[in-house]
């Protein structure tokens, strides 16, 4: 069984070579003030011929790489050490050829907008940020170099968690993934995956989709409150594209609970930079 698990990881990662340029905010290359698609990308029609629940993650892989973005909606709840953090938000993301998300996003009741381009990011664009930055609606953040030496992609915790390339490769190491069956989705019928794995396999499983900082970065978000193994549940639909997803984790001073919705992959979608007499740069 674990030859096995480790030929279908090897598959995912394959299928997802090409996720690390998309992923290290090198910098080359980058969407500059806007990232556009003007029509959706054709999704590849044909699934796996290998209908097993780690054969099926290959299709779906082959999928994101293909399609490259979706709608999302999302909900996390995190407790540490007795208190409770909530966040919410919708929007758009691209995992591919460049990082770009754009979200409405409420953390803890405050609720603001956020964009991120690649290795810079804008926060705001709404009343309270004008009026604390003396009329501009957006502060844009600074470049940062890693410790490797790549421009950092901001908001890269929060990416990874909502990127389903990140999802997808973590279930495809786990080696009790099983298909629970068939359920209903609103209206369309899915099929109800579920895996348990360790926060170290789930990380090990990402490693030719995201760098090095980015992995360690992963490892300590997933493992705040001594959690060590992750619960995942992914729902996919006819086209082997996942359309829910819950992970969570429990561990001895707290854990956390989250909830990812995916639709319209591949949609015509375009995220703008703000115009720039509308932004201040970070900490001026």
């Amino acid at each position: 069984m674990a030859g096995r698990r480790t030929a279908v990881a090897l598959a995912v990662a394959v299928a997802l070579t090409g996720g690390l340029a998309a992923c290290d905010g090198s910098g080359s290359g980058g969407p500059g003030p806007a990232a556009t698609s003007s029509s959706a990308s054709p999704t590849d029609g044909s699934k796996s011929a290998d209908r097993s629940p780690h054969g099926v993650m290959v299709s779906v892989a082959q999928g994101l790489l293909s399609t490259r973005r979706a709608k999302l909606s999302y909900q996390e709840t995190s407790t540490l050490a007795g208190h409770s953090d909530t966040e919410s938000g919708d929007g758009v993301l691209f995992w591919a050829p460049r990082t770009v998300m754009q979200l409405q996003r409420t953390v803890d009741g405050v609720s603001s907008q956020l964009i991120v381009l690649d290795t810079v990011s804008y926060q705001g664009g709404d009343a309270a940020t004008a009026a604390r930055l003396g009329g501009r609606h957006w502060e844009k953040s600074a470049e940062v170099t890693g410790p490797d030496g790549r421009t950092e992609t901001p908001f890269a915790e929060l990416i990874d968690q909502l990127n389903p390339q990140v999802a997808v490769a973590g279930a495809a190491g786990a080696a009790d993934l099983r298909l629970l069956g068939e359920e209903k989705l609103g209206d369309n019928t899915v099929q109800h995956y579920q895996a348990s794995v360790s926060v170290a396999d789930y990380v090990a499983a990402q490693q030719s989709l995201l760098t090095a900082n980015r992995q360690q970065q992963l490892t300590t978000t997933l493992s705040k409150g001594g959690v060590g193994t992750i619960g995942l549940d992914l729902w996919l639909n006819d086209h082997d594209q996942l359309v829910k997803l819950e992970r969570s984790g429990q561990g001895g001073q707290g854990g956390f609970d989250e909830t990812v919705l995916y639709s319209d992959y591949g949609g015509a979608f375009s995220v703008q930079a703000p115009a720039e007499s509308d932004t201040q740069d970070a900490g001026h």
